[in-house]
């Protein structure tokens, strides 16, 4: 039996201030798959998530994306977002004077063609996915991400993923700079989004094996000089760890360094 892809990118192309990032990326996610981009910094990663939300710094040059079979490539990151995507972002940023709770209402009436929102049922989806998040309930009354630490972005940005309950979700490290305790916590609201949505596809953007302990990947594929260079089961995560990069550039006659890409450094 043949499942119709959720996602496609193939032969995508894309560069910054006229310098080549991405070198003819190739990637399918079936609905309900979990995959996880892996790679140094400098290959390309965040320059795929940026470039697939619709980014204006990133320009396609060349390739096709398409969501459920439809061209994404024309349409404005707001329409992305409409249709399903969701970005979670490495680096958040804060919105002061913006609060979370105000901030999500508004994003959920957005995304959902601005239909009425029941005020009631909206405060107690809040308020459970707060706490499994392990979140204190003040937190929907301060400012996005005003002041928070990064584990407090990275749970916010896991907050909205939750809310938002998009068709792909394209997780930019969710890791990044969080202790073992805020791993755990991040990849359990991870976990929960995707049982509640089983059909929902994920792109999980990671360095580290330790994430990937505990949001099982159905596929891992590991990026290099702007391209997808390997792909495989869990089993490649564990020789990553094991081994590094370099046993697999050097296979393929891939030299590497991690100025490779300076966009953003990565």
């Amino acid at each position: 039996m043949t499942t119709t892809p959720l996602f496609e990118i193939e032969d995508l192309h894309v560069s910054v201030e006229g310098r080549e990032i991405l070198r003819g990326v190739n990637l399918t996610v079936c609905p309900g798959e979990v995959h996880a981009l892996m790679g140094r910094n400098g290959s390309g990663k965040s320059t795929l998530a940026n470039a697939l939300m619709g980014h204006p710094k990133y320009a396609v040059t060349r390739g096709s994306v398409r969501l459920s079979g439809e061209d994404i490539l024309g349409w404005k990151p707001d329409e992305r977002a409409r249709r399903g995507l969701f970005l979670a972002f490495q680096n958040p940023i804060a919105i002061p004077g913006v609060g979370t709770g105000n901030f999500l209402r508004a994003a959920v009436k957005a995304v959902h063609g601005g239909e009425a929102i029941n005020a009631v049922q909206f405060r107690k989806d809040l308020t459970q996915r707060m706490a499994a998040l392990q979140m204190d309930p003040s937190f929907a009354t301060r400012a996005l991400n005003d002041g928070f630490s990064g584990g407090e972005k990275k749970r916010a940005e896991m907050l909205q993923l939750a809310m938002l309950k998009p068709r792909l979700a394209i997780l930019d490290e969710p890791d990044s700079g969080l202790d073992i305790d805020a791993v755990r916590i991040v990849s359990e609201g991870i976990n929960s989004v995707h049982q509640q949505d089983p059909d929902m596809g994920v792109l999980l953007i990671t360095h580290y094996q330790r994430i990937l302990n505990y949001v099982k990947p159905d596929v891992v594929h590991v990026m290099a000089k702007g391209r997808i260079v390997e792909s495989g089961g869990s089993e490649l995560v564990l020789q990553l760890e094991s081994e590094g990069y370099d046993p697999i550039l050097r296979r393929l006659g891939i030299e590497e360094t991690e100025e490779a890409v300076t966009t953003n450094g990565r």
